[in-house]
């Protein structure tokens, strides 16, 4: 589970349908791009949910929601990073959208999957979507981030400090803009997320990019 101040977020069907939409849809985006070619999209997967993040790659977005996957589903109580806040926010936010735009899509990207429930697609389930993120205590520092990338150096550090941001913490998302290798735990950490066999499919996917 994943500790954030005093609040714990822990493996449910709720979570488990936000991160593994998030998933889903990002992976289909990578496919039709993919496709396309000549025509490369830009600026997709559910990490664009924070404009700082839009240019993250999508498969390193695939590995980071991995990530924050298995740390949700660790039996221990695990610290939330910066990144796993971004990670949540997006997913639920991502989900919420398909709900209200797609709802043909998110029953599809549930289907067969680990966990096995009845989904109704309503405005409830956006409302309880969104407050798996909503009732934590998140500070949302990410939403903020990038309205200093324009500003003098001198400006955008007295606007953090006006505004509270712990630049130590910020680190992290920075560092995400120049990550491209994929974690070698990347495929065990979806346990519980995928089925083998999708897992496979996904490793297809995926195939011939790079790995630390």
């Amino acid at each position: 589970m994943l500790k954030i101040g005093e609040s714990r977020l822990n493996y449910t069907s709720l979570t488990y349908l936000a991160f593994r939409a998030a998933f889903k849809d990002t992976l289909e985006w990578m496919i039709l791009d993919r496709q396309l070619k000549a025509s490369r999209l830009e600026g997709y997967g559910f990490l664009t949910e924070v404009p700082f993040l839009q240019n993250v790659p999508p498969h390193v977005q695939l590995d980071l929601l991995a990530e924050t996957w298995s740390r949700l589903v660790a039996g221990a109580p695990m610290p939330c990073s910066l990144v796993d806040e971004c990670v949540l926010y997006s997913a639920c936010e991502t989900t919420a959208r398909l709900v209200e735009e797609q709802p043909n899509e998110l029953s599809r990207y549930v289907e067969n999957g680990p966990m096995r429930f009845a989904l109704q697609l309503d405005q409830w389930l956006v409302s309880r979507v969104r407050a798996l993120h909503l009732s934590l205590p998140i500070e949302g520092d990410f939403l903020a981030i990038s309205q200093f990338e324009d500003m003098p150096p001198e400006e955008a550090q007295r606007y953090k400090k006006k505004l509270g941001l712990d630049e130590s913490r910020l680190e992290s998302m920075f560092q995400l803009l120049g990550r491209w290798h994929m974690s070698e735990n990347f495929e065990h950490n979806l346990k519980h997320l995928l089925t083998d066999r999708e897992i496979q499919v996904v490793r297809q996917t995926l195939r011939g990019q790079p790995v630390d």
